[in-house]
């Protein structure tokens, strides 16, 4: 019979959860029903469960992403590491003044009183920094910056404190090194019967034209036959000649680099029959074949 009598009551228990009940909004004048709700005492749990477990969530996130965590013990400001990296920097120049300020005062105490300068004062040393313990290691980033800056100076011009070239030989360029300043194909070499003055290199399109020395533009413009053209003026009488560009990356009275590039390959002018760079290498005055001194 007690048996009987729990699971009357569990099923009473359940039963009673899953009663229908209906929630009806009505006016008070008309008694007009406007909303009616069917509900059981189950779905108002979970309905209710759901609604403070998403509060709870939202809660959470508007105190972590937003300032407003900075109201609530135990979090600290956005800004607060940096203020107290700046009061610390300020306290230690506050004290080395401090300190420097004391050893002024007294050296001016012992000039007043006639003491002898000579003797040895204490010396103040930096504590805060354990400099013994510093271990310098060349990085891989050094390196390779060395590696750069090194490959760049060679290709520098100079001349030596006596007044002479550095190249080899008087009235000749042999030991000028130059810099490539496009890698391609040569489709016409230097041919001065034929007005031919330089070589034309053919290359992939948009491929960038470099500066074979240091040396100061004096003329990026454009011109009818040859469309755009750049000149540079190098050290020892050397002049190079870069034709029938797309584009031109530098203007006239610019410095530039060994190396650095100045236009891009086009076919630009009517002497154009394609893609390619058209360069010519002059030395006081007298036009050279680039291939004798430059490798393409």
């Amino acid at each position: 019979m007690a048996a009987e009598k729990g699971e009357k009551r569990k099923q009473n228990w359940k039963d009673r959860l899953r009663n229908k009940y209906r929630l009806v909004f009505m006016n008070d004048e008309t008694l007009e029903e406007r909303l009616t709700f069917r509900l059981s005492r189950l779905n108002v749990f979970v309905a209710l469960g759901t609604l403070t477990i998403l509060l709870i969530f939202l809660t959470s996130i508007l105190i972590t992403f937003t300032p407003l965590r900075e109201y609530i013990p135990g979090y600290s400001s956005v800004g607060l590491q940096k203020k107290l990296y700046e009061l610390t920097l300020k306290t230690d120049s506050i004290e080395k003044a401090l300190i420097r300020k004391n050893l002024y005062l007294q050296n001016l105490r012992d000039v007043i009183n006639g003491k002898d300068l000579s003797e040895n004062k204490p010396v103040v040393r930096d504590t805060v920094r354990k400099y013994g313990d510093i271990r310098l290691k060349r990085s891989e980033d050094d390196s390779l910056m060395r590696a750069d800056v090194e490959s760049r100076a060679k290709y520098n011009l100079y001349k030596a404190e006596s007044g002479e070239t550095s190249v080899s030989g008087k009235g000749s360029i042999g030991g000028v090194l130059f810099f490539t300043p496009l890698k391609g194909v040569i489709t016409n070499g230097f041919d001065p019967a034929n007005k031919h003055y330089g070589v034309d290199i053919v290359a992939k399109q948009n491929e960038a034209i470099k500066s074979v020395l240091d040396g100061t533009v004096i003329f990026a413009n454009w011109t009818l036959e040859t469309g755009y053209v750049v000149a540079i003026q190098h050290s020892q009488n050397i002049v190079s000649i870069y034709k029938h560009n797309s584009a031109i990356l530098t203007k006239a009275g610019d410095y530039v680099n060994a190396g650095e590039p100045v236009a891009i390959i086009g076919e630009t002018g009517e002497y154009s029959t394609g893609p390619h760079l058209h360069f010519e290498l002059w030395y006081e005055g007298k036009p050279v074949n680039p291939k004798d001194y430059i490798s393409f």
